[in-house]
């Protein structure tokens, strides 16, 4: 089995903290690291101790400290550090932008405050009680398909992938059951905070992602305290949308926002001007058909 890696690719003055899902890698991020730093972006998506694949489970208040030292560490060499965050990675980015929010901007990829997709099995609820049972030292969650992808070809290569190595680039093939407990600490910890987050917030949502439902998106996009705000929804993607059928809309709206957000700061308030989801137009157009339909 490989060990999980770190991922570095210099660029201009602006870096990018890229954190990966709960108890994976950065390859999971691989592909918009690669696509942000040819847009001139400087990204950096680290291992954090106790969070990334291949480290022992910690408390999440020590993954918000490493992810801060990570932060710091950028901030120290880079003129502007944005903060890009993948499921729970999104929710620890949340976190980091309150700790630090001189940070440039941030961007919430499938964010999950709560695993409550429709993949999700029923117990679900019941992990964190059995988390004070013996059971914490021996269960682990172990994913199954649709593996976060609705692209079939690379979801049976991620289950051939599954088979060989405990992670892959859409994350690992189980997750303990104290890790699972930390993110619903963190997930609460979090929701007592987005009023307070004024950093530039984009929010990026598969509409069927079956991990976490669209209720996370929407409760951040409805509390968060920013002024410039984007919401996109996806209609062709499941929950690893930097994988998945639209990683290029991900990446390029992600670049997109990213330059705005400087040019918003720069005085510029033509970059501060909303744009429509063309994929969340698309199913609203379908949705209006069928009903015409049936009407």
């Amino acid at each position: 089995m490989s060990e999980p890696t770190r991922l570095f690719f210099p660029g201009d003055n602006h870096a990018v903290l890229m954190l990966h899902g709960l108890s994976s890698s950065p390859l999971e991020l691989r592909y918009l690291a690669r696509f942000l730093n040819a847009e001139g972006f400087t990204t950096c998506a680290p291992l954090l101790p106790g969070y990334s694949a291949g480290s022992k489970e910690a408390a999440m208040e020590l993954w918000l400290d490493a992810a801060a030292r990570e932060y710091d560490a950028l901030a120290a060499r880079f003129a502007r550090v944005s903060i890009c965050g993948l499921s729970i990675g999104a929710a620890l980015a949340l976190a980091l932008a309150h700790k630090r929010p001189q940070a440039q901007s941030l961007v919430l990829l499938s964010l999950t405050l709560s695993y409550d997709g429709w993949a999700i099995p029923w117990y679900r609820f019941l992990l964190n009680a059995a988390y004070y049972t013996p059971m914490r030292h021996r269960w682990r969650y172990r994913e199954a398909a649709p593996f976060g992808l609705r692209n079939e070809a690379l979801r049976a290569k991620i289950a051939r992938a599954m088979q060989r190595s405990d992670f892959s680039e859409v994350g690992p093939s189980t997750i303990s059951l104290p890790a699972l407990h930390q993110a619903s600490r963190l997930a609460a910890h979090v929701r007592t905070l987005v009023r307070d987050i004024k950093t530039d917030c984009l929010i990026v949502h598969a509409i069927d992602d079956e991990t976490s439902s669209p209720r996370n998106a929407r409760f951040v996009a409805g509390a968060i305290g920013t002024a410039f705000l984007r919401t996109i929804w996806l209609d062709d993607s499941y929950h690893m949308i930097t994988s998945d059928n639209e990683r290029e809309i991900v990446a390029r709206e992600t670049a997109l926002f990213l330059r705005e957000s400087e040019a918003a700061h720069s005085g510029d308030d033509g970059a501060r001007q909303p744009v429509v989801s063309k994929a969340l137009a698309r199913r609203l157009r379908q949705l209006a058909a069928l009903g015409k339909e049936r009407a």
